[in-house]
């Protein structure tokens, strides 16, 4: 398989896994992905759409619906008043942990067929792919401690 088609695959797979996880938990994957976010903190709306690369109709419909689910709520933003911060409610952080633990434990499973030695060698081959793009942390890889304890 090239590099393509396996990048693509594993990405149809990790998605599969949030989709799964997310049925369990009843939010989308898209509000999985919110959820993993709001994790480290409030953000702005601008800030959240630049992260999860979003366009700004998309990004509000989603806080939206993941706030009438009672997940999300928007609050003054103390630095600028004409601005809005999107944050976990008590119940958001609690389904935003436990999303969290059951989708790591289910990514941690997909390459059990690999050796510790090559399981290293991947992480660090996605790693460099990661951060060469530029990519926001989205998800804390597990042991790396949770994505709470991380500053983005």
């Amino acid at each position: 398989m090239g590099i393509v088609a396996a990048l693509v695959q594993c990405s149809f797979l990790v998605n599969a896994v949030y989709a799964e996880s997310g049925r369990e938990y009843g939010v989308t994957p898209q509000q999985g992905q919110l959820l993993c976010v709001l994790m480290a903190r409030p953000y702005g709306m601008g800030e959240l759409g630049a992260t999860l690369r979003l366009a700004k109709s998309s990004l509000t419909g989603l806080v939206d619906r993941t706030e009438r689910n009672g997940l999300v709520r928007r609050e003054a933003d103390p630095r600028d008043t004409r601005a809005v911060r999107v944050a976990l409610t008590t119940q958001g952080a609690k389904l935003a942990r436990e999303f969290y633990d059951e989708t790591c434990r289910r990514i941690e499973e997909l390459p059990a067929s690999l050796d510790p030695a090559e399981r290293d060698v991947l992480a660090g081959l996605l790693g460099r792919v990661v951060l060469d793009n530029e990519v926001p942390i989205l998800f804390a890889a597990p042991g790396e401690g949770r994505l709470a304890d991380r500053t983005p």
